[in-house]
């Protein structure tokens, strides 16, 4: 897997659920499919009337979620840019032409009137499978983007090898050992490992 297969995948989803937060603080969910892939960049196209604009352009910040099948889920962490005023046109007309249902729902140039594009360029990338024993949890960058997840980590100082933790984890993703380790790109983050140590020594990292 790298970043270039999960935009694949979720080119191959269609719809994507953009999460954004409102004036209120509230989380809001749309889905999106007026989508443009390219290898650094994904462009999307929505309404300047919509409240999901106003919250992109104040804002900026998104998460986007696709589905490319039932065990699968890519996530992205960005902060989207509007297209520059002089591309704005050229972009509009090559998702139109990618997505050609979007002619019925803006016919002539009501595209131009209502339409805005906006970019991702720097994301930070998570996929999941739960396809495979033990699940595999993958994390990438889109351009410049940071590396915000966090996971389950063992204090080797703490830790006194009791092996509780070993006894409760569904995916068996914990080596025993000097230290004991969580393997990260298997962790469910169920946290039943921090919820049996007697010693306090597992937090989230």
């Amino acid at each position: 897997m790298d970043v270039q297969t999960c935009l694949e995948k979720l080119k191959a989803a269609g719809v994507l659920a953009f999460a954004t937060v409102d004036e209120t603080g509230g989380p809001q969910i749309r889905s999106i499919s007026a989508i443009h892939y390219a290898p650094d960049q994904m462009v999307f196209f929505t309404a300047r009337g919509k409240a999901f604009c106003e919250e992109l352009q104040k804002d900026g910040r998104v998460q986007v979620l696709g589905s490319p099948s039932d065990q699968e889920m890519i996530r992205l962490s960005a902060r989207v840019t509007p297209i520059p005023d002089a591309e704005q046109l050229t972009w509009i007309d090559r998702i139109f032409e990618e997505m050609p249902f979007l002619w019925d729902i803006y016919p002539g140039d009501t595209r131009v009137q209502a339409g805005i594009v906006f970019a991702i360029r720097n994301a930070d990338i998570e996929y999941m499978s739960l396809a495979s024993k033990p699940i595999v949890r993958e994390h990438f960058t889109l351009g410049e983007g940071n590396h915000s997840h966090w996971g389950y980590v063992i204090h080797p100082e703490k830790c006194i090898g009791c092996d509780r933790c070993l006894d409760v984890c569904p995916q068996n993703c914990i080596s025993a050992g000097e230290p004991y380790a969580i393997r990260q790109n298997h962790c469910l983050h169920c946290g039943n490992c921090v919820s049996v140590c007697p010693v306090g020594a597992i937090e989230r990292g």
